[in-house]
């Protein structure tokens, strides 16, 4: 089945809250006959933008190819989320790769949200950045482990914007019964997403980027030039990069054996007065908690709470997203039961195996760089400049991260999704014991 039309019309954003209060670019038109190019980016959210954008200003001649609309993947709809570090914390990767390495990624983390907040001051101002994410614990356990990472974090990293919530504290902050303290991390932060894309998206056109919408790529042919076809177009490039995460399909095998697509599900309330926002969260900082399942929540510029939980591993979007939505989000607010629900949508997003980013050098001209795993915001947008760096060839940073181990899921692509169901399944278990 094609992700790119199974839940979705072609040609036309999601009917999200976020779709609703953003202005795209004009309709670009779809890629015809035969191009010539110095790099060919598939894939137009965070990390084909920001590859594209940050070539175009280096000098490179880029075309872009989008088979539906800029941003309209897990880019336009996400939980805006901007967070510090890797998908794994620094305990997991010093355990894995040494703390030379994890130190290496952790502040490669911190750039990567630096440059989310620079390109978005220059690009993006609408898309409202704002500080700080609270982690939640939902369970009392995980308290102390909490409180014990922020001292790690302080004393080895020196990184002190991670702040220790007591359970009293938590509560002050979010009115649910449901967690037992956790940590604000100041360093990160929030915005709307699908602004902030396009605002990238802008830029790379002013840049001098060549930009086809509705031109999705049907062959990658590897080559000096490499070939890529769509139903329409043929493209010769010195240089290919893909950014396709959840979208990418068969294009390339290799790559869709580590990265594997899930579907996830986000439902925004009517507008609450300050009196009722204030209740749910006391100041503007987004949430996400400690659930494997994972539930993460913000309010919007008009007081609307959006939620994002539950999740899916088929094709198919389930039929009412909003009852999918409503059940996690009554049970972490209880007081807000049988509020209205306006908008509820959902998105397809890749992960890996062991959920960190999956960077990978296919041909000596042909890069990829997807399966940010929920993390992708803030990882994506760099994944994008470490790509047009390696281009450049300056690929130590990128050779980083793609010498982080990215097993492949059991089975590849065929058997991937019933193991990773099952596991799901086992991970929701214990989410609720």
């Amino acid at each position: 089945m094609d992700l790119l039309t199974a839940n979705d019309r072609p040609g036309a954003y999601p009917a999200s809250w976020y779709a609703e209060t953003a202005t795209p670019l004009p309709l670009q038109p779809r890629a015809e006959g035969d191009l010539a190019c110095d790099v060919c980016v598939i894939g137009g959210g965070f990390t084909g933008l920001s590859a594209a954008l940050h070539l175009a200003e280096r000098g490179y001649d880029v075309i872009l190819l989008e088979g539906q609309r800029l941003g309209f993947g897990a880019s336009g709809r996400n939980g805006g989320q901007v967070g510090t570090g890797q998908r794994q914390d620094q305990d997991w990767l010093e355990a894995k790769l040494g703390k030379p390495t994890a130190r290496a990624l952790w502040d490669l983390s911190l750039e990567s949200v630096a440059l989310v907040r620079d390109l978005t001051a220059r690009h993006a101002p609408d898309a409202g950045y704002a500080p700080g994410i609270i982690h939640a614990a939902h369970k009392p356990g995980y308290v102390p482990e909490m409180h014990a990472y922020a001292e790690k974090m302080a004393r080895d990293y020196d990184y002190d914007q991670l702040i220790p919530l007591t359970r009293d504290e938590m509560r002050e902050r979010v009115g649910s019964p449901a967690y037992h303290g956790g940590e604000v991390d100041m360093g990160a932060g929030h915005l709307h997403p699908l602004r902030y894309v396009l605002g990238l998206a802008r830029a790379a056109q002013a840049a001098g980027v060549r930009m086809f919408e509705q031109s999705r790529v049907t062959s990658l042919t590897r080559g000096d030039p490499a070939l890529v076809e769509t139903d329409h177009a043929r493209i010769t490039a010195r240089f290919v990069a893909l950014g396709c995460n959840g979208y990418l399909g068969r294009l390339e095998p290799q790559v869709a054996a580590r990265v594997m697509p899930i579907n996830n599900f986000i439902a925004a309330t009517r507008p609450m007065s300050d009196t009722e926002r204030r209740s749910v969260i006391r100041d503007n900082h987004a949430v996400a908690d400690s659930k494997f399942v994972i539930n993460y929540f913000r309010f919007s510029e008009d007081n609307r709470l959006l939620f994002g939980g539950g999740e899916s591993y088929g094709y198919r979007f389930p039929v009412d997203i909003k009852a999918k939505v409503r059940k996690p989000m009554e049970a972490i607010f209880p007081q807000l039961k049988g509020i209205e629900i306006t908008h509820a949508w959902g998105g397809t997003l890749g992960i890996t195996f062991n959920r960190m980013p999956h960077f990978e050098r296919l041909a000596g001209n042909v890069l990829s760089a997807s399966g940010y795993s929920g993390h992708g915001v803030a990882m994506g947008t760099l994944g994008g400049k470490l790509l047009a760096e390696a281009i450049a060839g300056q690929a130590e940073r990128f050779d980083l991260m793609a010498g982080v181990p990215s097993p492949r899921f059991p089975g590849g692509a065929s058997l991937r999704t019933p193991l990773l169901v099952a596991a799901m399944l086992w991970f929701s278990l214990r989410d609720r014991l």
